[in-house]
């Protein structure tokens, strides 16, 4: 039986949303489809699955992406699904435990590629928001300008929050990593 879901994560809560999805997981729903807010699940025996989420290095540079699939499906993970720069994989959980990672290097480079992602998405929210707003305050005439500045200028706010989360994150484990070196 398939079962859908909508719920919503932030970029920076993707730690959030791949414990959720393992939650789930764990009570017999094993993730087979991803979409805008939109997650699918199917029936499966509890605990059966691991779930991991990973944020692609360049949407555009397929060949190296497709590497990479292919790569983590030897290793008997699925790609569930894509969203823009994230990937969704799950697999069998056996003896050895399902990782992207292998050292804090790796997590360092993985978080600064969000970070990046959220700081252009800030920036051109900022920038348009700016942009608006003063043609807004040159023409004075249309309300729906402001409205969208207003919008653009909050958006570029709540992606700065989710720079300094993620940006906490990335200093902890650097520090972290600086100590075992």
């Amino acid at each position: 039986m398939r079962k859908v879901i909508h719920k919503w994560f932030w970029v920076w809560d993707f730690e959030k949303e791949e414990k959720w999805l393992n939650e789930m997981a764990a009570k017999g729903l094993v993730l087979v489809a991803v979409g805008w807010c939109r997650f699918e699940f199917e029936d499966c025996v509890p605990g059966e699955y691991k779930i991991r989420l990973d944020f692609l290095e360049n949407k555009c540079a397929r060949v190296e992406n497709e590497k990479y699939i292919a790569f983590l499906e030897e290793t008997g993970a699925e790609q569930v699904g894509m969203m823009s720069r994230w990937i969704y994989f799950r697999k069998k959980v056996s003896g050895d435990n399902f990782q992207l990672f292998s050292d804090n290097n790796s997590r360092v480079h993985y978080l600064t590629r969000i970070i990046r992602f959220v700081a252009l998405l800030s920036g051109l929210n900022l920038y348009f928001g700016c942009y608006n707003m003063f043609m807004f305050f040159q023409i004075r005439n249309y309300s729906y300008i402001n409205l969208l500045g207003i919008v653009n200028l909050l958006l570029a706010v709540i992606g700065g929050w989710g720079v300094f989360r993620i940006s906490r994150k990335r200093k902890k484990l650097k520090a972290e990593q600086q100590i075992f070196e």
